[in-house]
């Protein structure tokens, strides 16, 4: 069975040359990466529950540190509210603290099926761990103060902000959260590329569905609708698509 490279193809094209063989060879591959994953998703799982549990104790000490970013008390208009807000930090905090271990099942499962040896794998885990802080750590530094203080920019004296804990608590993780994940782009990029997947050529020729699928994947990902968050998030993205490129050049992969 054979993968084909689409390094020629546009996406237009893509599905003219998909034949029976590769969607049972991808058939395959997806149902031996999900029996991987299985082997450690309760594992995993209960760690996350205790470790959020944990965090739960310091769910004050969070809150101060996420509301650093904001010149304005907080608000609650339901009952359960701060209680769900404290919830939402810590299960932030808990898959946070926990990402090296996710990274690594993750890795281990999607490497299995294309024989990629333990070797390699360890500095795709290692490199997608110092991805994801680094996007996380310039989200928080200054992705996030820029965009709080340029929203609430608006505000005067006829227009006082009341900001809800729950929707900061959404705003603060998500974001955040976001913003590591898509910081390893250009390592999925180059792990595409190694396995055959897709050629160097496929990424350079499709900048254009690039853009859009970027800016779907910034307005499903960002908090709030506003250009000014999609921007914030699609500008980067789009740089970290371009280094990625970049990269597979200088490895002189997927050529």
């Amino acid at each position: 069975m054979v993968i084909h490279t689409f390094g020629e193809l546009t996406p237009k094209h893509y599905l003219e040359y998909v034949s029976i063989q590769d969607i049972m060879a991808a058939h395959h591959k997806l149902i031996e990466f999900i029996r991987e994953l299985q082997r450690s998703i309760r594992t995993l799982g209960l760690a996350l529950c205790l470790t959020t549990l944990l965090v739960f104790l310091l769910s004050p000490q969070l809150l101060q540190v996420a509301q650093a970013h904001l010149a304005e008390k907080l608000y609650f208009f339901s009952v359960s509210g701060p209680f769900l807000a404290h919830v939402k930090l810590s299960l932030f905090a808990a898959v946070y603290l926990l990402m090296p271990w996710f990274m690594t099942v993750f890795w281990r499962a999607i490497g299995k099926p294309f024989g990629v040896p333990k070797n390699q794998l360890f500095f795709f885990i290692l490199f997608t761990c110092l991805l994801f802080y680094s996007g996380t750590l310039f989200c928080y530094f200054v992705t996030l103060p820029l965009g709080i203080d340029f929203l609430l920019g608006y505000g005067s004296e006829e227009l006082k902000p009341v900001i809800s804990v729950g929707r900061f608590a959404n705003f603060f993780t998500i974001f955040i959260l976001a913003f590591g994940l898509v910081f390893e782009l250009p390592l999925y990029m180059v792990f595409f590329a190694k396995v055959g997947v897709f050629k160097r050529q496929f990424y350079e020729r499709n900048r254009k569905y690039a853009v859009l699928l970027i800016a779907i994947l910034s307005a499903m990902i960002t908090p709030t609708p506003d250009i000014i968050n999609l921007s914030m998030m699609a500008g980067p993205l789009y740089m970290l698509y371009e280094s990625g490129i970049l990269i597979l050049r200088l490895l002189k992969l997927g050529k």
